[in-house]
């Protein structure tokens, strides 16, 4: 007891006489604000002020379709709700499968089957559950589902980049010049969302939501196989990268992934006594098919020789500025899935027949292929933000212009 006794008390240490290391000084330009990426799972920063830049774009976009209506005196939105295909999409929502037959003049018949299944399908449920007719039900998805794709869009900028590329890349996709589409009762939404998120997933290795999603695009497009052979091969990578010490889940998602697509296939060639090749019959009959880009050079052929008025020369801008963007994208090294998913679709882009008109909105769920430019934009943004904003507002007056112009005025096939 004298011994423990005779220990001397120590003092409490005294915190503030510990040197302390001085916080690192910032890097870069002094006023400018870093843009930490996402620690956690809950929405980005920045997510709202992109979201309602894309809703306001976008609302412009439908304000210039009905004023040039009126200046014509047409009705001022029913071209955003029975346009072209959105007929086809009506028809099934209201009437559903094999009801409807198009012969064409050369006699090809056309039918409904060709449309997939997923966007009437939405449209029938609303016009069940609310009181609204069939149109503004396609309007109300179409529009619902391209908010939802932008907010997909965002996150995986801003999971990859940062606040600053996200919202740029928000920004870039509102201002496609074929952006009108997403507020004409097309599937083009509806796709982009179910693919927005679906990569995202992937990039965040929640695999049974990626797959699950997958098969929901394929549902909604005949391109939705896109959504799948991403997360197929990103699925494969990841397996080759961990040498095969991967969760159930991966696999499980791989498999999800094309069942939607592969199911309305085979229930189309089912009907028509052919299930591996009853609906590439059904599509050839609406000239479209993969023929290793023979139409596109017809295309081209009969463009130089005759001409083509605003609109197709305006498409072959597009299609060629997006297979520069994806050169872009691959020399940027952006993730495996991204550009398999972009790759896929500027690949049935320039290889498929069909109307060349209607292969910028094709594009338009190809969003990774914005990714090069909006990192640039997000550059540019605070040391010359006058020219920034000069040539992003530049962007968006040719895309209200040019989506008011091929919705109201033209009579291209969209």
């Amino acid at each position: 007891m004298r011994l423990l006794a005779a220990v001397p008390k120590v003092d409490s240490v005294r915190t503030s006489l510990v040197p302390r290391t001085a916080p690192p000084a910032p890097s870069g330009p002094l006023g400018r604000p870093r843009l930490p990426r996402p620690a956690g799972s809950g929405p980005p920063r920045g997510a709202l002020p992109a979201l309602a830049l894309f809703v306001a774009v976008r609302l412009a976009g439908v304000a210039a379709v009905a004023l040039t209506n009126g200046l014509r005196g047409r009705p001022t939105v029913e071209d955003l709700a029975h346009s072209w295909d959105s007929r086809w999409y009506l028809h099934i929502a209201t009437h559903g499968y094999g009801d409807l037959i198009w012969i064409t003049p050369k006699g090809a018949v056309q039918t409904d089957w060709a449309f997939f299944p997923l966007y009437p399908a939405l449209i029938r449920a609303l016009t069940t559950v609310l009181p609204i007719a069939p149109g503004q039900a396609a309007l109300l998805v179409a529009w619902t589902a391209a908010v939802v794709a932008a907010y997909g869009i965002h996150r995986t900028g801003h999971h990859l980049y940062g606040r600053g590329v996200a919202t740029a890349l928000v920004a870039l996709w509102a201002a496609l010049p074929q952006a009108v589409e997403l507020t004409v009762a097309y599937t083009e939404s509806l796709f982009a969302a179910l693919a927005a998120w679906s990569l995202y997933c992937v990039l965040r290795g929640r695999w049974l939501w990626a797959g699950t999603l997958a098969a929901l695009a394929g549902l909604a497009r005949p391109s939705g196989f896109a959504v799948a052979a991403a997360v197929f091969l990103a699925a494969g990578h990841e397996a080759l990268r961990r040498r095969g010490r991967v969760p159930a889940r991966l696999w499980a998602g791989a498999v999800l992934a094309p069942l939607g697509w592969l199911g309305y296939v085979l229930w189309v060639g089912s009907r028509i006594g052919d299930p591996l090749g009853g609906y590439l019959t059904v599509q050839s009959a609406w000239n479209s098919r993969f023929d290793f880009s023979a139409g596109s050079l017809r295309f081209l052929e009969a463009l130089f020789l005759h001409g083509g008025g605003v609109v197709y020369p305006a498409a072959l801008l597009i299609v060629a500025v997006g297979a520069l963007l994806f050169v872009l994208l691959c020399l940027d090294r952006a993730p495996l899935v991204l550009v398999a998913f972009s790759g896929v679709l500027v690949t049935l882009v320039l290889g498929g027949s069909g109307s060349f008109s209607s292969k910028p909105r094709f594009l338009l769920p190809a969003f990774p292929l914005l990714i090069p430019t909006a990192r640039a934009l997000a550059r540019t943004w605070w040391p010359r933000r006058a020219q920034a904003v000069v040539v992003y507002g530049a962007l968006t007056l040719v895309s209200l212009l040019f989506g008011a112009y091929v919705t109201a005025v033209a009579h291209s096939p969209l």
